[in-house]
């Protein structure tokens, strides 16, 4: 295997260019469109983390201007460039740049766009008007909706969705492969699982876990800091089934143990309920979930962890002896 964190996998391995993208495939064949024509309007990337935003747009300049292409495109990160001066300063010089000699346009990629101030957005929808003949703007954000309404309409809009299972799993195991890493499938299921269709954070877990030997279950959820789903599924049946102090003493021992803290318990329970390994009625997962959605709002807004999962678990076990959960 190669020296483990001297590069990150998930950059290394990135696509570089739109025929290596998969799971977008009608996002794809829009932006390969733009290629052919050798023309674009100004595009707006919005989807989860880790669904190859970025990565489009790196591919889609790739295959416009070809391997030189970072100095046609100009790329900021606007959650560390957001103010109106960047917009003012680094964006305006750059649109008034010499354009390439075969396409009639420069790009100005704005990463994690919702993140920028208002002001900045409202100088940066005037700069759109302004050098839209020689630069087009490639806006992504997790949240789109914080994108003002005047930008929104001058750009034509994607919606990325989260990975198949296959896919990931396939990307993974090519990895794997290539690094010479040893690692069982069971185990790159589990990475998914976790990783929630988050490309990026599926690879980072696979390198984490790569860098202790072989890739397990048991590493996996080692790297990661989160309980064994089973572990939560006992003690939630524990609780459920009226047995309070035994699913108390569990909680201790996966806080303990784990080293987790109680939005991360909160989180793998509500999980869990919803999971067709916990036999419970569909009425009393409305119940559950509304509670548990409870205890998260006092958590985030700091209350004590140990009193409030365990206010969780006696609850669970009032409601397994209403509904008699044997």
């Amino acid at each position: 295997m190669s020296s483990a964190f001297e590069i990150l996998w998930a950059e290394k391995y990135r696509p570089k260019s739109l025929d290596e993208i998969v799971n977008q495939e009608e996002i794809v064949s829009r932006l390969k469109t733009f290629v052919k024509t050798k023309n674009m309007p100004h595009l707006l990337f919005a989807g989860p983390a880790g669904t190859g935003k970025t990565t489009a747009a790196h591919a889609l300049a790739h295959d416009l201007y070809g391997e030189y292409y970072r100095q046609y495109m100009l790329e900021l990160n606007a959650s560390d460039e957001r103010g109106i001066n960047v917009i003012r300063e680094k964006v305006k010089e750059f649109a008034r740049s010499r354009t390439p000699p075969d396409i009639p346009f420069k790009i100005v990629l704005l990463d994690e766009a919702d993140n920028m101030t208002a002001d900045a957005q409202q100088a940066l929808r005037r700069l759109m008007e302004l050098y839209s003949a020689s630069t087009r703007f490639i806006l992504i954000a997790n949240y789109p909706s914080k994108i003002i309404d005047p930008i929104q309409s001058r750009c034509a809009f994607f919606r990325f969705q989260p990975l198949k299972k296959e896919d990931v799993v396939a990307r993974l195991k090519y990895i794997a492969d290539n690094e010479g890493v040893d690692y069982e499938v069971e185990a790159l299921e589990t990475i998914y699982e976790i990783s929630e269709g988050d490309m990026r954070k599926a690879i980072n877990i696979l390198q984490a876990a790569a860098a202790i030997g072989k890739v397990t279950v048991d590493t996996v959820y080692k790297v990661v800091g989160l309980a064994k789903p089973k572990e939560v599924r006992e003690m939630i049946m524990t609780a459920l089934k009226g047995d309070f102090n035994t699913a108390r003493t569990m909680l201790r021992k996966l806080m303990i143990e784990y080293g987790l803290s109680g939005e991360d318990i909160v989180k793998q329970i509500h999980r869990e309920i919803f999971s067709n390994e916990v036999k419970i009625p569909d009425d009393a997962r409305v119940l559950i979930a509304d509670f548990i959605g409870e205890v998260h709002f006092r958590l985030v807004e700091g209350s004590d962890d140990d009193i409030q999962l365990t206010a969780l678990l006696a609850w669970l076990s009032l409601l397994g002896r209403k509904l008699g959960v044997q």
